[in-house]
């Protein structure tokens, strides 16, 4: 972990995932039509994330391995001085505050405002003259600090993936003072090691803190990218997050351009037709991310050939479903199907027989899916007996939202066209009744209980990759012909990246 630049860590986590430079990558000439995900983040958000990094400074510098210092220097009637610092710690680091710049087109520019530090450790000096020699001594040694840092990060791009340059990394002296054994040594010797020591030690803070901005930039890297590529991997299912374009970077707000397609067992759609533009986007929300048509319905093509797209009922589920009104049909539908068998002794199974159809629109997002119930029931000691079995063209538009850190998918048009309708106690399967009794079950808690089954799905995924660990303010969640966009404003779990590192140093 780095020292001084780990002051930069908290903005630094978000960025570094969301945008990159043409160094070492080709985009063909029009890079959009490739574009599946779009992730904007804007200027309140850096600055909200510049604010958190306070405790995460601290435990860098609580953490950080200094070097030992050494030099010598010839002196007049004393000959040669020669001293070593070692030991070096850090304690009692304030830092008066940072402020964060994006630069038009070029970088992120970091300012840290008056790092105060004190370095503890050890002095080992001696010298020798043309007629005595003199051993070595050591004492302990206090140096207090302050500091400005001065970042300009370039974010360049390796093989699709972002890598950082940090090197443009300068330090402003404001004080740095040398105390030896709590200043009882005599007053030139303090004065002598001052001026031998500052110089050198300048270049050392320099050369350190530099490197490990660097170093810690790559780590962060790794970190955030590996989080995101796991939050959009579920098993075989995997969406693809490199990077389709160049950045944009604006004195507002910075965009990042991923191809979004969807990996399943090694194979994937190509996407070359996205709507995407920048200015379906605003700078009103701190975050925004834009999902394609493409990338939505390739997700839901690889969980209908995963065979996530599957549904149990039974029990009190199943009893709310056949249930939900009293009527002379629905008891004799239910004698029928049931056969007098109980509810926890019987099933009903919903699968999708073929790719759902997605078409996202300004009304919601609108599935076409052909799907099949069955209706089992379970007599003690004997096999499963299929009482009823259906299949049926469902058209359903759905409306996404995200509150108290579920995701819930409300139904807000559908319809239902029987194709098949077997059952196994006539005459039901001649009885026009019962076939509109479940078409119209099918339409009220039916489709109901399997949408918010998947959002129930969905969430518990979401929040097995740690998404219930921050603080989503008022998420809105807008479909539109051909895209969705999330856009929210939130608070950062600057926890998470502190104990992170604590476990990493």
């Amino acid at each position: 972990m780095c020292r001084a630049g780990r002051i930069m860590l908290g903005t630094f986590s978000i960025l570094l995932v969301l945008v990159h430079t043409a160094a070492a990558c080709e985009f063909g000439p029009f890079p959009y039509r490739a574009t599946g995900i779009v992730c904007r983040m804007t200027k309140p958000a850096a600055l909200l994330l510049n604010r958190e990094t306070a405790q995460v400074i601290q435990a860098a510098f609580r953490n950080a391995k200094f070097p030992n210092i050494t030099g010598e220097r010839s002196m007049r009637l004393l000959g040669r001085v020669a001293y070593g610092l070692s030991n070096i710690q850090v304690n009692d680091l304030s830092i008066e505050g940072s402020e964060v710049e994006l630069k038009e087109d070029d970088a992120i520019y970091i300012s840290i405002k008056n790092v105060t530090a004190l370095f503890k450790g050890t002095l080992t000096y001696g010298y020798a003259g043309a007629w005595f020699l003199q051993l070595f001594h050591s004492v302990d040694f206090e140096i207090e600090s302050s500091i400005d840092l001065q970042l300009n990060i370039d974010l360049m791009c390796q093989k699709e993936q972002v890598a950082p340059d940090a090197s443009d990394c300068y330090l402003t002296f404001h004080k740095l003072t040398l105390h030896l054994q709590g200043d009882k040594e005599p007053g030139w010797l303090k004065q002598l090691f001052t001026d031998f020591i500052s110089f050198t030690l300048k270049l050392v803070l320099k050369r350190e803190v530099c490197k490990e901005i660097n170093a810690v930039a790559q780590t962060l890297t790794n970190f955030i990218l590996d989080v995101a590529a796991n939050f959009v991997r579920d098993k075989d299912i995997i969406v693809d997050i490199s990077l389709a374009s160049d950045p944009v970077i604006k004195a507002n707000y910075i965009e990042s351009h991923h191809k979004g397609l969807v990996l399943y067992k090694n194979s994937s759609s190509m996407l070359s037709d996205s709507v995407f533009s920048p200015s379906l986007l605003t700078e009103s929300r701190m975050l925004y991310f834009w999902l394609s048509e493409h990338s939505l319905s390739s997700l839901a093509a690889a969980a209908f050939l995963d065979g996530k797209l599957v549904l149990s009922l039974r029990g009190e589920k199943l009893q709310e479903l056949f249930e939900m009104e009293d009527t002379e049909v629905q008891r004799k539908a239910v004698q029928m199907i049931f056969q007098g068998t109980s509810y926890n002794d019987s099933v009903a199974k919903v699968w999708s027989l073929s790719q759902p159809q997605i078409s996202l629109q300004p009304e919601g997002t609108v599935v076409r899916c052909s799907v099949a119930l069955e209706v089992s029931i379970l007599p003690a000691g004997e096999e499963p007996l299929v009482t009823l079995y259906m299949e049926k063209e469902i058209t359903v538009t759905i409306q996404a939202t995200y509150a108290e850190k579920k995701l819930i998918l409300q139904p807000v048009d559908s319809s239902v066209e029987i194709k098949v309708f077997k059952c196994t106690a006539d005459p039901c399967g001649e009885d026009p009744s019962i076939q509109s009794f479940l078409q119209n079950i099918i339409l009220v808690a039916g489709i109901p209980e399997v949408t918010s089954s998947i959002g129930s799905a969905l969430t518990s995924l979401m929040n097995s990759k740690r998404l219930d660990l921050f603080d989503i303010i008022n998420p809105e969640i807008i479909t539109q012909k051909g895209y969705v966009i999330a856009q929210l404003d939130f608070g950062f779990p600057s926890h998470l990246l502190l104990n992170f590192f604590d476990k990493s140093l």
